[in-house]
């Protein structure tokens, strides 16, 4: 038994099942909508469902980052308790959260200067990032101290391939993040951007492709480019999708055709509100462990 405590975000996007199977505490983001604060709690005080109805109906949620004090309660329960703490964070590439979790270690290795308190920035989102912690929960479980299970984390973590594409256009426009210009023309040819996290945790445009088809086919190729050992890839495959299931089935069907020797079934995970305040309905995600993130 480890005698150490990880812990993460449930900007993993993972379901509730999974961090109480593999014993893994999560602290929460809070997104705000029609004036209403609420935790982004894996879908428990709200379902995915109204989120993204509501989203479509046009309301535009706001995210809060995790204070220090919220880091403090969680890993002050498992100090102690005499146990050790590795916390992976949300990229810093998309939020300041790993900020105020290095304010929590600072003030409770003072308190607890017996302890070991690990903080790392998992530079991943949504299922990517819970890819991560299914492969550091495997690693925890086979045995490793808190110190190699620190290490791997910083060794593997950039491993992680996130790549994902958008077929509504719409939320981007109303969000500011692409003009009206840009939204009606896009819509108009049938774009669905292409983009991915690069090796700091930061998104990049990587392409603008027509067509949802045509988009799939290329994370497909892609992924036969990147994937650990290629088409010969064994390891795990996360999708994660916002309000467009259909899509997500679309391209795990062609990759369980393109992959016979994935390990297990593709898991196909909602995103949670607080990515999905930033993607909006229509995204569809798409990670595996393989080349490290370079550009």
């Amino acid at each position: 038994m480890a005698e150490y405590v990880l812990s993460c975000e449930t900007t993993a996007d993972m379901p509730a099942s999974f961090f109480k199977e593999r014993g893994i505490p999560y602290s929460c983001f809070h997104f705000t909508m029609d004036g209403a604060e609420y935790p982004d709690d894996i879908g428990e005080t709200m379902s995915y469902e109204e989120f993204y109805k509501r989203v479509a109906g046009g309301a535009l949620p706001t995210t809060s980052q995790i204070n220090a004090e919220q880091y403090t309660e969680m890993f002050e329960k498992s100090l102690r308790e005499g146990k050790d703490v590795i916390h992976v964070c949300l990229s810093s590439g998309i939020s300041n959260t790993l900020n105020s979790a290095l304010i929590s270690k600072e003030e409770l290795a003072q308190k607890y200067p017996e302890r070991k308190i690990y903080i790392v920035d998992s530079y991943g989102a949504s299922s990517g990032f819970g890819l991560l912690m299914e492969m550091a929960a495997d690693k925890r479980d086979s045995g490793f101290s808190v110190d190699e299970l620190h290490e791997w984390l910083e060794e593997n973590k950039t491993c992680i391939q996130h790549w994902f594409f958008t077929s509504d256009l719409s939320h981007l426009k109303r969000g500011g993040r692409i003009s009206t210009t840009a939204a009606v023309f896009g819509t108009l040819l049938n774009i669905c951007p292409l983009l991915s996290v690069n090796f700091d945790g930061h998104l990049v445009a990587r392409k603008k492709i027509r067509g949802r088809k045509q988009v799939i086919l290329e994370m497909v190729r892609i992924m036969a480019e990147r994937a650990e050992n290629g088409a010969a890839y064994s390891g795990k495959c996360i999708i994660s999708n916002s309000a467009c299931p259909d899509d997500a089935k679309a391209l795990a069907d062609q990759i369980e055709l393109k992959f016979p020797n994935l390990k297990g079934k593709i898991m196909i995970n909602p995103i949670g509100a607080v990515i999905g305040s930033h993607t909006g309905p229509g995204t569809v995600a798409l990670f595996y462990y393989g080349d490290k993130r370079i550009d």
